[in-house]
């Protein structure tokens, strides 16, 4: 499928003009799972709109944790690497791939341009910046009042309403690291939950689809 098609179908609501000046200023990455797209520390020349997949966002801990923010799906964009690219400065979140991702890389010089030329931009901008800073106090409320198991169930939650799946390919380890825990704790846990026939553990795997049921079964 053409650039201009895609861009039609992951962002309809934009003016026909806009979707023309954004195939011509922009250029398509592909990026496999586990690909990172962006680095913390890394100055921003360009911010990526999602056409297809999900990225995951997250932000190193003092102790090199990741510590997920929140995830970008299709027709998304990140508000905080607009707002570091449009004042010209360092990253402070990472991009990582979690499926098979499509992505449309925008000049830094055109975001504060089309705010002020095309209406439907600056109200794209506006939303996102809102529900960013929505999940941003989410990921706050969790770290500060819920306990760890909670958030642990949060994060399947989270990542089945992002993506769609009931199974998560990786370790405990990259688990904890991205709820800045431990391996051991995280171990402890999905024993717990494995125990309440809501996950199924194996080797680099977890199949959560029994949570999911109970957690979105009305």
């Amino acid at each position: 499928m053409e650039k201009p098609e895609l861009l039609k179908r992951a962002f309809p609501f934009l003016e026909k003009e806009l979707l023309n000046e954004l195939a011509g200023f922009s250029s398509m990455i592909e990026l496999l799972p586990g690909q990172s797209i962006l680095g913390e520390g890394d100055y921003i020349k360009s911010f990526p709109l999602v056409i297809s997949g999900c990225l995951r966002v997250t932000k190193l801990s003092a102790d090199g944790n990741e510590l997920l923010l929140y995830y970008l799906n299709q027709g998304e964009i990140c508000a905080m690497s607009l707002t570091c690219c449009m004042g010209i400065q360092k990253s402070s979140i990472k991009m990582i791939a979690e499926d098979p991702s499509l992505i449309l890389n925008v000049p830094v010089d055109r975001p504060e341009k089309w705010m002020s030329e095309y209406r439907t931009w600056k109200e794209f901008m506006m939303y996102s910046y809102r529900k960013r800073f929505e999940e941003l106090l989410d990921t706050i409320d969790a770290i500060a009042f819920m306990q760890l198991d909670e958030r642990l169930i949060r994060f399947f939650e989270d990542r089945y309403r992002s993506t769609g799946k009931s199974y998560f390919i990786g370790t405990h380890q990259d688990i904890a690291s991205q709820l800045n825990s431990s391996r051991e704790v995280i171990s402890r846990l999905l024993g717990n939950l494995e125990k309440k026939n809501l996950v199924v553990t194996e080797r680099n795997s977890i199949d959560y689809s029994g949570l999911i049921k109970k957690s979105f079964t009305v």
